[in-house]
């Protein structure tokens, strides 16, 4: 019978992967194939004292197909990625990418002016510029004693 070496070091490791999965898995919505939306495109909100920045992970999705909709306090973002019509005679083709349909509903932690968004989408991403409503800015007034 071999002799085997316990190493804890790659125990810990492993159950850390399996930690990462476990809340990757919790925090992005399912992805199976019966699901109505096929992938989850990752999302970052930043923060200023003027606005709030969104940017949504989008490659090879035509910016005028994505349906943007803002209110106050919340961004409703939806689209498709179609899936390009390619055969290969000669063998078996293997594709990681995902295609069908997204949406991400991501509230807001800041009242914003939803009638002056503005978006840009330069090399897949797409980035929402959302100004603070005016109650929501922090403004320093200076206040003259007599």
């Amino acid at each position: 019978m071999p002799i085997i070496r316990y190493s804890p070091f790659q125990e810990l490791e492993t159950l850390q992967r399996q930690m990462n999965r476990l809340f990757d898995d919790f925090f992005v919505p399912a992805r199976t194939e019966n699901s109505q939306f096929n992938f989850v495109p990752a999302a970052e909100l930043s923060e200023t004292d003027e606005a709030l920045y969104l940017k949504l992970e989008i490659p090879g999705i035509n910016p005028q197909e994505v349906d943007i909709q803002v209110t106050k306090d919340v961004v409703s973002i939806s689209g498709e990625r179609q899936e390009a019509n390619k055969t290969e005679n000669n063998g078996v083709t293997r594709s990681e990418f995902r295609y069908g349909r997204f949406e991400r509903v991501i509230p807001l932690p800041k009242k914003v002016q939803n009638t002056n968004v503005t978006a840009d989408y330069k090399d897949g991403i797409l980035t929402l510029t959302l100004p603070k409503a005016e109650e929501e800015q922090n403004r320093v007034i200076k206040v003259n004693v007599n």
